[in-house]
């Protein structure tokens, strides 16, 4: 009797993901662990901002954070190199989404104006809010200028964010962003402007002036004084030469 041959796969049809059990709904045990993972640092990151408000940077622990998250010591390792990491971890997000929108700006829009409304859609973004704009984060902008170690943890995260936008606007331009000194000169004026307003956001303590819509329309009120500094500077250096 003739053996059966096993059918014919379809040309191109994906192939079969060996060792990767895969749920009715597609979901593979790789894309459970990933979730889970994401999951426990958010629970980390929000345990870390929760207990500093509660008690102040210096009476919280990290041993604190990762029972409040209800995880080992050894876990919060796997993520986080200390508290301030940890409480921080939403900036950390938030830059990767402004560099994200800043990627997906059209290539004919000039650099500023580039990030400039990187910035605006980022903070236009309902169902993501900026991490600025969660219950008590307004806080802990707050305490990052009180806090020198909270401090050094923000400004490393801030200039990791800018080295990317660096390299996305190097990118944009055609041009290498170790000779050409258009990309970092437009990243540090504009994130320059976005922490400036965002500081003065944080210092303000009027009820009513602490919504979405106050902190965009300070953002777009600083990138307006940047671009009419630069003008009248322009202007003066032309007529006084």
């Amino acid at each position: 009797m003739k053996a059966m041959e096993p059918p014919a796969e379809t040309v191109g049809a994906p192939a079969k993901s060996v060792g990767a059990p895969t749920d009715p709904d597609g979901t593979t045990s790789v894309d459970r662990r990933q979730r889970k993972a994401r999951q426990t640092r958010h629970a980390l990151a929000a345990a870390a901002v929760d207990l500093i408000l509660e008690h102040g940077l210096a009476a919280t622990t990290v041993e604190a954070i990762a029972e409040r998250a209800d995880v080992t010591r050894r876990t919060f390792s796997r993520h986080f190199t200390g508290k301030e990491d940890a409480a921080l971890d939403f900036v950390r997000g938030d830059g990767d989404r402004i560099n994200a929108l800043l990627r997906a700006r059209p290539a004919a829009e000039p650099p500023l104006l580039a990030y400039r409304r990187a910035v605006r859609d980022w903070l236009a973004d309902r169902e993501n809010p900026a991490w600025h704009l969660r219950p008590r984060m307004r806080r802990l902008l707050a305490l990052v200028d009180r806090e020198p170690a909270l401090f050094a943890a923000y400004e490393r995260i801030r200039v990791d964010a800018q080295e990317e936008s660096i390299r996305i606007l190097a990118d944009r331009l055609g041009t290498d962003d170790v000779r050409d000194v258009r990309p970092a000169v437009v990243v540090d004026a504009a994130a320059g402007v976005l922490t400036a307003a965002l500081r003065i956001w944080a210092r303000r303590t009027d009820e009513h002036d602490s919504g979405a819509a106050d902190l965009a329309a300070l953002v777009e009120r600083a990138y307006d004084a940047l671009i009419g500094e630069a003008a009248d500077a322009a202007s003066r250096s032309t007529t006084e030469e």
